[in-house]
């Protein structure tokens, strides 16, 4: 089952309140605030992450197992954790990125 975790938007600029994911070399903010879960993302340029994830907005459904959501996707982020309890994956959906997300 998919629910609504949040909206990521990637930004070109830094905005106040962003916080840095050393691991990443991203910064996001916004997440906590927004009634809608909208949340910011500033790449640096030494990030890795695919040029889909850094340039288009993506949807993120939290799951009970981020395995069982990618299987048979095709997978553009392998499941990594950002932050601690956190297990995400990315897929490429009809040319969009979709997050999933674990919660532990």
């Amino acid at each position: 089952m998919l629910r609504y975790h949040h909206m990521g938007i990637p930004t070109n600029e830094k905005k106040e309140g962003m916080r840095r994911l050393a691991d990443l070399k991203m910064w996001v903010c916004g997440y906590e605030e927004s009634e809608f879960k909208v949340e910011w993302m500033y790449f640096e340029e030494e990030c890795a992450l695919p040029e889909l994830v850094r340039t288009v907005p993506h949807v993120a459904f939290e799951v009970e197992s981020v395995a069982e959501a990618i299987r048979g996707k095709k997978v553009i982020i392998e499941p990594t954790s950002p932050s601690e309890g956190l297990v995400v994956a990315f897929v490429e959906e009809n040319g969009v990125p979709i997050e999933f997300v674990e919660v532990g």
